[in-house]
């Protein structure tokens, strides 16, 4: 009687050290063992010197905060608010690995875009003791929020992380909100171009751009595609949309130009002289930065519902 008597006790013993361990777990923030694409990743204690090749990254990092601490970063982050304007400068999709070893770096953050076509490309660095850890381009506003919540755990920033991913939250559902206001015989429907003519280049679903033209309360022309694709003048003529919005940045005036393009002046969005430039990196990098996307769009497609 005895031993099943010390017998129950040391098991009683045993559950109640375990369920205080668990309890203890749960409320402290995770340490990812592995990044977004899968890969094992080991994260140091301490993180005090930050390199990053991508600028959605970049911002992000910056806006939790950690953004002085950045060593290193590719050339497209270079006017990144909260970035030290003497780090070192990369090209985003070969860096030298030489010069990033130099740096010491303890976190090394990449997207899919860098040396994506190559094998462990980084094993260099990984064999000093770097942190490399890979977050590819996110296609979602949900993926959006995964990343924050990964780059945040990583850094031990998960209350700037949320509160980051709280103030997109609320942006987003703000104009939601008016959107759904808007009625169902005033909804337009929208050409959103990233690359201009000749190799004029869009996308239809499974894009956030996507979501966020069904969020602002209209309609793509090409939704029932999938994917970034390349796009035929005669198809957008055809599908006639209301407003046309441009996010390219490398032709001096893209609005003018489609306002001239061959073909269109039957298009009622350039009859109407609705066309609207949208901010390049706002609308293409995937970071908490969408929401300024968001809300020109809402304004260039609903200026009577989205004031200025």
């Amino acid at each position: 009687m005895k031993k099943l008597t010390a017998l129950f006790l040391a098991l009683f013993l045993l559950l109640g050290l375990g369920a205080s361990a668990l309890g203890a777990d749960k409320d402290e923030p995770q340490v990812p063992t592995e990044d977004p694409s899968g890969a094992a990743i080991q994260v140091p204690d301490e993180i005090d010197r930050i390199v990053v090749l991508a600028p959605s990254l970049a911002r992000i990092v910056a806006a939790l905060g950690r953004g002085e601490q950045i060593v290193g970063y590719e050339t497209n982050c270079a006017d990144i608010e909260g970035l030290d304007p003497e780090a070192e400068v990369f090209d985003l999709t070969a860096p030298d690995m030489e010069r990033l070893a130099a740096l010491e770096a303890d976190l090394v953050l990449v997207s899919d875009m860098t040396l994506y076509d190559q094998t462990e490309p980084f094993q260099q660095l990984i064999d000093l003791g770097v942190c490399v850890a890979c977050v590819p381009n996110s296609e979602s506003i949900e993926g959006i929020y995964e990343d924050i919540a990964f780059l945040a755990a990583v850094l031990g920033e998960d209350e700037a992380g949320q509160e980051l991913a709280d103030g997109m939250r609320r942006q987003l559902d703000d104009i939601a909100a008016v959107a759904e206001t808007i009625p169902e015989a005033e909804r337009r429907s929208v050409y959103f171009e990233i690359s201009a003519a000749p190799y004029m280049y869009s996308f239809g679903q499974g894009v956030f751009l996507n979501e966020l033209i069904e969020l602002i309360g209209a309609e793509n022309i090409l939704a029932d595609e999938e994917g970034w694709m390349p796009v035929e003048a005669e198809t957008v003529a055809a599908a006639d949309p209301d407003v046309i919005l441009t996010s390219v940045d490398y032709i001096d005036d893209p609005v003018g130009e489609i306002l001239s393009r061959e073909g269109w002046a039957g298009v009622t969005a350039v009859a109407e002289e609705r066309v609207y430039a949208i901010d390049s990196d706002a609308s293409a990098q995937p970071c908490q930065n969408i929401t300024v996307a968001a809300q020109q769009m809402a304004q260039a497609v609903y200026p009577e519902y989205f004031a200025q």
